[in-house]
């Protein structure tokens, strides 16, 4: 028995299937696809995020002003949007405020108003409304009044209000005649939490300047 022949047989049986272990290694390893490019496909990342928009312009005008494009809210703290629902709230307040009958609960005029204004005004609203005098001399009269408004100025304009000269029309029926009177006003509107809100009102030649402290 050639021993040496043997030794010789069996080197080379597990030189091949050492060749072959291998060989299934390098076949199953994956490697990069170069199909389209000829290199290497890198790792995807996402667009850099587009920076925010402004909600509103920023203020000022660097050019020269052209008088028949000049956007004047470009100069305000606020854009058209906040400034027209601020003015509604002020025209709101003062109609809703003007409106009141004698055989109604007080709660049901401050619950119209409660929207529209902020806790300090409310408060102040609420002492008016419940005054014995004034709700005993509508009962006497069946005083019904109806109130509009039309807002005529803006006085001044704030970091964060708006001063609005605001005229309150009033049908008013009591004691069996009818009449309708007017009074202006000044009303302060200021954005509080994404709302805007009643934050002070007043006779408007007493000098409401609006100034929020």
């Amino acid at each position: 028995m050639d021993l040496s022949n043997d030794r010789q047989r069996r080197l080379v049986f597990a030189g091949i299937a050492a060749a072959l272990v291998v060989l299934g290694l390098w076949l199953a390893w994956p490697r990069p696809d170069t199909s389209r490019t000829g290199q290497a496909a890198r790792p995807s990342t996402p667009p850099p995020a587009a920076p925010a928009v402004p909600a509103t312009p920023p203020p000022g005008i660097s050019g020269e002003v052209d008088p028949d494009a000049f956007d004047i809210y470009r100069l305000f703290p606020f854009g058209r949007k906040d400034f027209a629902t601020a003015a509604t709230v002020a025209q709101q307040f003062v109609s809703r405020y003007g409106t009141y009958r004698h055989d109604e609960d007080p709660q049901t005029y401050l619950d119209r108003l409660r929207p529209l204004v902020n806790d300090m005004v409310y408060h102040d609203l609420r002492a008016g409304a419940s005054s014995a005098g004034v709700l005993e001399q509508r009962r006497l009269d069946r005083t019904v009044a109806t109130g509009g408004a039309s807002l005529d100025a803006i006085r001044t304009v704030g970091a964060t209000s708006v001063t609005f000269v605001v005229t309150g029309i009033q049908e008013v029926a009591s004691a069996g005649t009818d009449k309708t009177e007017s009074k202006s006003w000044a009303v302060t509107v200021q954005g509080d939490g994404g709302a805007w809100r009643v934050y002070s009102f007043g006779p408007a030649d007493e000098g409401q300047d609006g100034e929020v402290r």
